[in-house]
């Protein structure tokens, strides 16, 4: 005699094999991203400020972190907050203007040496920045003794490396999805007499939009977090410092590390990406998803 399955059974077994453990990975992953960050919250709160001491739920919480921040006048933290967000800003939409400029034509003219500059493209990127530290230094501080804007202390020396400092990687990716545009709304503009620039800043840019934001946002990220070449171009002084340089002097030194301001400012650095995040949603899971079809 054969046994009968009823649907729901079967639905139940297909969601037990195929669709569970996916929701459990998913769930594991999260908790790992998250944590640090509720940990963050956790150390921020936690008027103590010891490390050694830290727990998940602090017993003496309180706001006092906040306000030995806010009330330090060597330590300016609006000012780095203002400096990072210029910074990031400017270098972003910077990175955005040249990417698009050069990943617009390698990806519709065909052209001799097109493959060759795609790949010195991909390999330059793959050198470290921390290569590049001591040269960056001694560049700027050589078109700073006939320049002093473009001197070691100012942002736009930095803004101006950071501006070309993702060619490669955004150059890929906004190939890649130009790649997925057709060709045939290039010709049938063409036909019209429009002219190269008029099809690219009226036609390309708009269906670009959704992976013109994600790369705009993986580089301000990038730039708000980054450290090294700040540290070496902006210098120490406290009034010209970002928010990721900045910080690190409350726990500079061997000594009179407060790990507690060190948190509260951490966790208010992580507002301006999550307000973006907030605002630039609806772009984000097309824009990470496009120039899949084609390379």
């Amino acid at each position: 005699m054969k046994s009968y399955t009823f649907p729901d059974a079967k639905r139940r077994r297909y969601w037990m094999k195929k669709i569970l453990w996916r929701h459990i990975v998913g769930i594991v992953v999260g908790i790992f991203a998250i944590f640090p960050l509720i940990w963050m919250a956790s150390a921020a709160f936690d008027v103590t400020g010891q490390l050694s001491t830290q727990q998940l739920i602090p017993t003496h919480h309180g706001l006092s972190n906040f306000t030995d921040l806010f009330g330090n006048k060597e330590k300016p933290f609006f000012t780095w907050v203002r400096n990072s967000l210029v910074i990031a800003f400017a270098a972003a939409a910077m990175q955005i203007i040249i990417g698009a400029a050069a990943a617009y034509p390698l990806s519709r003219q065909k052209f001799k040496g097109r493959k060759v500059t795609l790949t010195m493209i991909l390999i330059v990127q793959m050198f470290p920045q921390l290569l590049a530290a001591t040269t960056l230094f001694l560049i700027i501080n050589t078109f700073g003794k006939s320049f002093p804007f473009l001197g070691l202390g100012h942002q736009l020396p930095l803004i101006l490396i950071f501006g070309g400092g993702a060619l490669g990687v955004n150059t890929w990716m906004l190939k890649g999805f130009f790649d997925t545009i057709p060709s045939e709304i290039d010709e049938a503009a063409t036909i019209d007499g429009a002219s190269h620039f008029l099809i690219f800043s009226r036609i390309i840019v708009p269906l670009a939009a959704p992976v013109f934001v994600v790369t705009s946002l993986l580089s301000f990220i990038g730039i708000l977090n980054e450290y090294l070449i700040t540290s070496v171009i902006l210098g120490l002084d406290g009034r010209n410092m970002t928010v990721a340089v900045g910080l690190q002097q409350f726990i500079y030194g061997q000594y009179g590390k407060n790990w507690g301001p060190f948190a509260a400012g951490a966790l208010l650095a992580t507002i301006p990406v999550f307000t973006l995040f907030i605002f630039l949603q609806r772009f984000l899971i097309s824009g990470l998803v496009s120039g899949s079809a084609k390379g």
